[in-house]
């Protein structure tokens, strides 16, 4: 067996714990250091300083603590990835932030912002969705206030 990093690890290191236990039925008994060591065999290349950090410890690891220290690495590694891409989405909208869209910008021509009056702009309310008010003045975001208890919002003048 494999780890592929699809489904939680915990789930994975219990199925090869069951079976080895299978195996047991079968007079083909594995010791739990045995066990331990074929799982973090099984284990994918992220796993590699977690590999090395067991293998610079002196005692060795229960199933149970293979476990724990198992889906602890796991957590570290999926906060990593959002991490990173976060760092990735940064910099590619900062990129696409940059980029000219214009192609009369491209070239050196004079650029018309399209100026939009107040009195153009359709206002809606975020409650509701409908425009014929705001949220301030809308009856049913007050009701849902009053429902779930919160003060009132003073009026607008």
């Amino acid at each position: 067996m494999k780890y592929k990093g699809k489904g939680n690890i915990r789930e994975y290191i219990i199925e090869m714990s069951h079976l080895a236990s299978k195996l047991k039925a079968l007079k083909l008994e594995l010791s739990d250091e045995l066990l331990v060591h074929l799982v973090l065999i099984s284990l994918p290349t992220q796993f590699n300083r977690f590999k090395v950090s067991y293998n610079c410890q002196k005692e060795k690891w229960t199933l149970n603590e293979l476990i724990s220290y198992c889906v602890q690495g796991e957590e570290r590694l999926k906060q990593d990835r959002t991490e990173s891409a976060h760092l990735a989405l940064g910099s590619n909208f900062r990129d696409k932030k940059n980029k000219r869209k214009n192609p009369k910008e491209a070239a050196g021509g004079p650029v018309q912002k399209k100026q939009q009056t107040k009195e153009n702009e359709e206002f809606s309310c975020f409650f509701c969705r409908q425009s014929t008010h705001l949220k301030r003045d809308c009856t049913k975001y007050h009701a849902w206030r009053a429902k779930k208890g919160l003060p009132e919002l003073p009026k607008a003048k």
